[in-house]
Parts: structure tokens; sequence; C-alpha cells
């Protein structure tokens, strides 16, 4: 079951377009459940669950972790920052030494250790932070006035893959999504990321929709979850209610130092309709945002096809309700 009181809720409105939207982040957020936000890293009820999830994948698809070799100090600083961060979140779970160049840490809410002297060289930094963190990690290098995905821990992606992506520009990795070039949101987004200081930390959120509370949503397994997503089109109403869910991202982008390299945090959550329709509002509101959307957008999110299935059960919830 999905935790609502620490759901981020995306929606302030019945309308959803593309934007920056960036924030300070470690500010709450306060919903009609409960809230978010508080903390950069934040391990919540499905803490274990998410890391079992990642070991697993990684055991089966090592291709997830990839860095090219001058990431290697960024994936120094891009540990300590998330065990600094998590340290921050439960400091009665973990326990964290940073001095005489080593990393030493322990947490009790996943049973791990480590340490390791900063900057050996049969360690993948990256790796033993993804190991503490239910973020998915990326790494932002800067060269030329661009930012370029040189390093990441992805596992669990909806709809690309870290592989594919390695070594591509921000520019050319925002080149599918619909709108975003032509309204200048990848350009203001560019500019504020180059501009962003040392040890700076911001936040955004971003939406799409998942089956299964599944995690891996990546094109390495497009195979295993497209068949389900087709079939939610034509399911029973209790099906698509059961199985259909607004999958949030909160994206957290830090500048690292000293190594300058730009650290992305990718957290995802996921809650069924069934699940939104008990917080007043939320459901009806996934309803109208995605009624309303624009069908690029539409198609690109993959919900299209979706909506006939939406309206279907939202209109079969709102005749229960109403006798």
């Amino acid at each position: 079951m999905t935790d609502l009181r620490a759901f981020p809720f995306p929606f302030d409105g019945d309308t959803y377009r593309y934007s920056t939207n960036l924030e300070p982040a470690r500010t709450a957020h306060r919903t009609a459940a409960g809230g978010w936000g508080e903390h950069v890293v934040e391990p919540g009820t499905d803490y274990r669950d998410a890391l079992a999830e990642r070991a697993r994948i990684l055991a089966r698809d090592p291709r997830r972790a990839v860095s090219l070799p001058h990431m290697a100090p960024a994936g120094w600083d891009a540990l300590e920052t998330v065990l600094t961060e998590l340290h921050r979140s439960v400091p009665d779970e973990t326990t964290l030494d940073l001095d005489d160049g080593r990393v030493r840490f322990s947490n009790r809410l996943s049973g791990t250790s480590i340490d390791v002297a900063r900057g050996d060289p049969s360690v993948d930094p990256l790796l033993l932070a993804a190991g503490e963190t239910p973020d998915d990690l990326v790494l932002l290098d800067t060269r030329g006035g661009e930012l370029f995905a040189d390093a990441g821990v992805v596992t669990f992606a909806s709809g690309w893959s870290v592989n594919f992506a390695l070594g591509a520009s921000f520019e050319d990795i925002h080149g599918p999504v619909p709108r975003v070039r032509d309204e200048g949101v990848v350009a203001r987004a560019r500019a504020f990321l180059l501009g962003l200081g040392a040890g700076a930390i911001v936040r955004r959120t971003n939406w799409s929709l998942g089956v299964d509370h599944r995690l891996d949503a990546s094109l390495e397994t497009r195979g295993e979850w497209a068949p389900a997503r087709r079939h939610l089109e034509t399911a029973s109403v209790d099906e698509v209610g059961r199985r259909l869910c607004l999958r949030v991202e909160v994206q957290h982008l830090t500048r690292l130092a000293p190594s300058g390299a730009i650290l992305f945090l990718i957290r995802t959550h996921q809650a069924s309709l069934d699940e939104l329709a008990a917080v007043p509002g939320w459901a009806e509101r996934v309803v109208a945002v995605t009624a309303e959307l624009p069908r690029d957008m539409a198609d690109y999110k993959g919900l299209t096809a979706l909506r006939p299935a939406i309206d279907r059960w939202w209109r079969s919830r709102r005749r229960a309700v109403l006798g």
C-alpha cells in the first residue's frame, strides 16, 4: 500500500503544461493527505523494498550502472553528498564520518556499512551511493557551455535508458519531449543549471502513468510493462483502478564540489487510481488533467490510449458514490 501521507501529489490545478518548475530543496509541501519535501533523501516506508528491487535489477542487468572514466571524482562527491543527505534525514538510524580521507557510514535501516578510502580505484562510488538511497542517480558534466549525462545508476527509469543516454547532451536528452524546445523550457533549465552554485540544491516534480506500482519502466524492460498498459485500455474498471498508477518523480539537482558536476537524483513514487480516490479531490484532479492534456503531450506520456479507460473508471466510481 502506498503511504499517501508522504505522496508528492503534483497538481495544483486541472491543467498541466511543461515548465522548469524548479524550487529550493528542503521546503516542506503540505498536501491534503500529509506532506513531503523536508529532506533531499527521504527513505520512506518502501525504503528496503526499493533497495532490494534495485539490487535485483543490477544483478540481472549491470548496464544500468554506467560511467565515463573522467567522472570518477564526481562519483566520490556524489557518494558523500548522498550519504550526508541520508544522514540528515534519519540521523538516529545512520552514522557518518568523512574525516581522514575515508568514507565511513553505517545504516541500521538497510543493515549496511561502508568503510572505504576516497578515490580507491577498486570501488565504484556511484554504486555504493545507489545501494543506500531509493533515488536513481545521474551525473551531468559541464563542457563547452553544455551539460552531458556522463554517469549514472538508473534502475527505475520511466521510458528511457541511462545506457542509451550516456554521453548525451542535455539538449539531446530532452529532444523527444514535445514543446519544451519551442517554448524555451530546455534553454531556461540549462541556463539555470549552468549557473547553479556549488552546494545549491533545487528540486522539481515530473509525472507519468505506470502500472502495478512497477518501478522499472525502462526501455530495457518495455517488453514486460508495455503489454500490461495495453491490456488496461480495455480492462474492467476494477482492474484499471487497482493497477493504473500516477507515477511521480521528485527530482533534486545539486552542484557538487570540488568536481563541479551536477548530481541529478530521481525518487519515484506511485499511487493507484483507487488509492488516490481515498484523498478528497486527488482522483478527480488526475482525471481532469489527463483529459485536458494536449494530444502531443498525452502521446509522449503514453496516456492517449488510456484516457477512455480512466474516464470509464471515474464514471463508474461516481455512479457508485452517488448511488
